[in-house]
């Protein structure tokens, strides 16, 4: 028996891997049973990524094909993995990929899923913490079948190694099995792009920027910051960026360290998307606005000329 963590890639592990690792390695801990991992990609050559964190075997599973997400190659190999490894216990990185591969994943093994999960324990069976209720309650819940399977959100668990012992790697090349679904192309991000779920830091904007004229002033900041940029569904709704930046109930779920909202009011359905996030810092005219009652750090004023501060700010921080 083992606790099975699956290692997500996108040319190279992905720091949420390494988190999930972080939280599988201690549920295998309590429970008394080995870890185990899963890389599926192109070639795995990071081995000494994963120093320290416990994991005694990775299977790698290798080829061309495999290089992005397929679903039903990826979730055939999970499915034989966690029933060769005798799993009591599936864990994920709670990404829009890791969601999808995982819910994917429960749906073949008949076993239950909890996704976006803020902490992993195991108490006589895996106890996740989730928020409810768009992010006002935390939600302790027990799992009773096997495996049992949850999704942890990035950024909600520091990665931790003892020692720096590394683990075998058992290589094994795609399956032959023909797939009904092909990849014919995969668009990558733009070089230097910040992914907006795993971001450290975090610049959005809302209704409140004006219009789309006014994203270059929060872009130069978030290259001063090495942050992501975001979205309010107002801004999305508008027509303004991509729903791909959007944060919130109808969006994506953060946790930064960091998480700046410029012109954004604060409503209940973008909190539930930020809440989590360790320091909210919140520019805006109207004071009144909601979300000067959940941050950190508050500035009323105009973000069109407090950002173009922030940002000259930041450029002198760190080119000292």
């Amino acid at each position: 028996m083992s606790v099975l963590v699956i290692l997500e890639q996108r040319g190279q592990l992905k720091k949420c891997a390494l988190e999930a690792a972080v939280v599988a390695g201690r549920v295998a801990r309590d429970s008394g049973v080995d870890l185990d991992a899963l890389y599926i990609g192109a070639g795995f050559g990071e081995q000494e990524a994963l120093a320290g964190l416990g994991i005694g075997r990775v299977f790698a599973y290798e080829g061309p094909a495999l290089a992005h997400y397929a679903g039903e190659a990826y979730v055939s190999i999970a499915c034989e993995v966690a029933k060769e490894t005798g799993a009591t216990a599936i864990v994920g990185s709670a990404t829009a990929l890791g969601k999808a591969f995982l819910a994917s994943v429960a749906a073949h093994l008949d076993v239950e899923l909890l996704q976006d999960c803020v902490d992993v324990s195991w108490r006589d069976g895996l106890v996740v913490r989730k928020p409810i209720y768009a992010g006002k309650i935390l939600s302790d819940v027990r799992i009773t079948s096997t495996p049992a399977m949850a999704t942890v959100r990035p950024n909600v668990v520091a990665i931790v190694r003892e020692g720096d012992a590394m683990p075998d790697v058992v290589r094994r090349s795609a399956p032959a099995a023909a797939a009904r679904m092909a990849i014919k192309e995969a668009v990558e991000s733009e070089p230097g792009t910040v992914e907006l779920t795993e971001a450290k830091i975090i610049v959005s904007g809302g209704r409140g920027i004006g219009g789309p004229e006014a994203w270059p002033t929060l872009k130069a900041l978030c290259d001063a910051l090495g942050a992501a940029l975001g979205a309010s569904r107002a801004a999305v709704d508008a027509g303004w960026i991509h729903h791909s930046h959007q944060v919130g109930q109808t969006g994506k779920v953060v946790s930064p360290d960091l998480y700046i909202a410029c012109g954004i009011s604060g409503a209940i359905q973008h909190q539930a998307g930020m809440r989590t996030s360790r320091i909210v810092v919140a520019i805006n005219k109207d004071p009144n606005s909601p979300v000067f009652k959940i941050c950190d750090y508050g500035i009323v004023g105009d973000l069109h000329e407090i950002v173009p501060l922030l940002t000259e700010e930041a450029r002198k921080a760190t080119a000292s």
